[in-house]
């Protein structure tokens, strides 16, 4: 087993995930913004500095599946209080390898700090880069544990024509040759099938906890 979140990203990334073993494997997170869970196929991974025996004593007293405890919602709850931290939504967590060739789709870079989609990116990623497209955003930047991160929007206007697909295959071939990730909430089933569509693969879900 890997000692490191990014080590366990990394290996995820290539196909290689933890024993599924049905175990907790609990890891420093890396820097002060992001703390969370990231559960993959019967092995969960908590990223945090919070105290390990803390961890493991909530899970056991969740009385639940242990399997499902670390996105059960009581312990969910109880990372966010006992944390002071707050989270959105568990996410399906997905990877795509990087691509070679130019996009499909015209692309300009928007280089203005002040656009609300680098602010907002801003706030949960480094190195942010912001795209726009006829009809959509394309966002890149290092999120968790330094990984490439990206996120799409697509305007009520422009969807059912591909576009969300042609946007993530882009950020397939602006990577720099990095591991592209996306985190896309489980009830986005259109934005789901996008990723699919262009290539990326699912490997867990995600409960990314951010200070206010």
């Amino acid at each position: 087993m890997a000692e490191s979140l990014r080590e366990i990203l990394d290996a995820a990334a290539r196909g290689v995930f933890p024993a599924a073993d049905g175990g907790t494997s609990v890891v420093p997170q890396l820097g002060g913004r992001d703390a969370g869970v990231v559960a993959f196929t019967a092995h969960s991974v908590v990223f945090t500095d919070e105290d390990e025996g803390w961890v493991r004593k909530t899970l056991a007293s969740l009385g639940c599946d242990a399997l499902a405890a670390t996105m059960n919602a009581r312990f969910l709850a109880a990372f966010a209080e006992r944390t002071g931290r707050t989270t959105d939504t568990i996410d399906v967590l997905l990877t795509g390898a990087p691509l070679p060739g130019h996009p499909e789709v015209a692309l300009k870079e928007v280089a203005d700090p002040g656009h609300p989609r680098v602010v907002a990116a801003r706030r949960r990623r480094d190195d942010v880069r912001v795209w726009a497209a006829d009809g959509g955003v394309l966002v890149l930047g290092h999120g968790v544990a330094g990984r490439l991160e990206v996120a799409v929007e697509v305007a009520e206007g422009a969807r059912h024509v591909g576009l969300g697909r042609r946007l993530v295959t882009a950020a397939r071939q602006l990577a720099g040759g990095e591991v592209v990730w996306a985190q896309v909430s489980a009830g986005n089933a259109r934005s789901l099938r996008a990723f699919q569509a262009a290539g990326y693969r699912p490997v867990g879900s995600e409960a990314l906890f951010l200070r206010p």
